[in-house]
Order: structure tokens, then sequence, then C-alpha cells
């Protein structure tokens, strides 16, 4: 199965199962338009649908990771069939924040490699993934109060936990632009490199080469730890081991560790 050509997103996977998904307007640094969100909700669509996934690469062509929506786009009236901001189009969000939410929805992790700009929308979408890993000079903003409006794609649930309260006020509300070093002090980035496209592939393998099973149980431990009481969390933690223990998957985990081998495991 491949995902279709187009001219805002690109996806290619490799034989490990690490795929690499690029937003590619990189003439408009990746800016946000309505081909734009249809496009990424739709490859978010083809990974799910994806057998052997292992990881996610997220990044953009060109100078920039995404610059936000296209300023254009503002001026336009929206087509008069389109669904109100309160309707949830897709499970509990609607479009806008659904191309950020769907990253974290993904059952396998997801790894944002963040250079050049990384504004608005761009950040959202990026707050959205696993983990994110940005060039140091890296330009970083919460730009919506800069228009009047409030971030709306996902970003306050996506910011839970990862920014400090008081923080995330300040950035919101007077639009500071961060480094992507500074980012990194502040919880909004991983980790730098000058490579991040680099850096997030080798980490992606490396995720890939471990259980896939145990992959996908881990995230889906880790989106509820901000949600679950520590008495259901504790009872999650227990349904995932005993689901996993035994396994296939969960045996070969162990004869290539004690053997120093490379595992083979199944896909799912």
């Amino acid at each position: 199965m491949q995902f279709p050509s187009n001219d805002r997103v690109s996806i290619t996977m490799d034989d490990h199962g690490v795929a690499q998904v690029r937003l590619t307007r990189g003439d408009k640094m990746n800016a946000l338009d309505p081909e734009m969100f249809a496009r990424i909700i739709e490859a978010g669509h083809f990974l799910q649908k994806t057998r052997g996934l292992r990881a996610v690469v997220l990044s953009g062509e060109g100078k920039s990771f995404c610059a936000g929506l296209d300023t254009a786009s503002f001026a336009a009236e929206p087509p008069s069939d389109e669904p109100s901001l309160t309707e949830r189009t897709y499970g509990n969000s609607n479009k806008f924040q659904q191309v950020a939410m769907q990253w974290r929805k993904l059952p396998v992790p997801v790894i944002a490699a963040i250079h050049g700009v990384c504004f608005g929308g761009g950040m959202q979408i990026a707050s959205g993934a696993d983990i994110r890993i940005a060039a140091p000079d890296a330009r970083m903003a919460i730009m919506e109060l800069k228009w009047g409006l409030v971030p709306d794609m996902g970003g306050y649930a996506l910011w839970r936990g990862l920014v400090r309260d008081d923080v995330l006020r300040e950035l919101v509300y007077t639009n500071r632009e961060i480094s992507g070093e500074e980012a990194v002090g502040l919880g909004l980035a991983t980790c730098l490199d000058d490579e991040p496209q680099a850096r997030a592939t080798a980490l992606a393998h490396q995720i890939a080469g471990r259980n896939p099973h145990a992959i996908r149980a881990a995230k889906r431990l880790s989106n509820a730890m901000h949600d679950r009481s520590t008495n259901d969390l504790l009872m999650e933690e227990s349904i995932e081991q005993h689901a996993i223990m035994r396994t296939p998957n969960q045996i070969e985990a162990v004869m290539a560790g004690m053997a120093k081998r490379e595992p083979k495991f199944s896909d799912v």
C-alpha cells in the first residue's frame, strides 16, 4: 500500500518499519492551507492502517518545519458546508485539532524533527509527537494571540505536563519567540541536535528494534498518564503487562538479548 502522491505531504517507509512523513510545501515554509490540512489528516489515516509500522519521523522539507497557518487562508471565507469548530468530526477533535492530535493517537511513537520556523499551528503539530528533536537555532512560538486568536489545534491538551503553567501562559499571552535551545529548557522540545532529521531517524530505528507490542502498550500507558487516577493507571499497567508476557515477541526479546543478537519480531 502506497500513500497517494501529492504536493503537500509524502510518506516513505523503510524495511525496519520506520515511516518518514514529510511536509512538502517547502516553498511556503510548509504553511497550513486547506489542502495541507486535508493531506495531513489523510496521512494519519494511512498510517493507522499501515501494517508493520514501528515508528514515525515527522519533518518538513525546505527551510522550516512549519510556519503555521497560511496567512492567505485568513482572508478566505470557509465553504458553506464547513462544520462548526465545536463539531467533533474526528472522534474527540475537529479538523484543525486532528492534524496535531492524530500523532498522539497513532499507536506507535512519533518523533518530530524541528528546524527553521515552527510557529503557531506548526508548534501544535510538533507538540502532538511523542518526542521533539530541535535544531539549536530553530525558531519556535505560540503565535495565535498575535492574530487575536487562541491556540485551538490541541495545544492545551498536548502541552499539559510538558510546560510549567506560568511559563506556558507567558508564551501564549506574548507570542514570544524562543530558540530550540530554550525550548528544551522549557519542555517544548526533548533534545537538541544540529541534524534533527538524522537524530530523529536514528532514534526511530532504535525504537523499531524493540518488541512492537510492548512499544504500543507503552504509548497507550503514556497517553493515559495525565487523565487516569492512580488506581486506574496501576490496573492499566497490569492489563498491558498480562497481555504481553510470554507472547512470542516478548520471548524473542529475551532470547535475542541473551544471545546478543538482533531480534526478529512479528509485526503488528
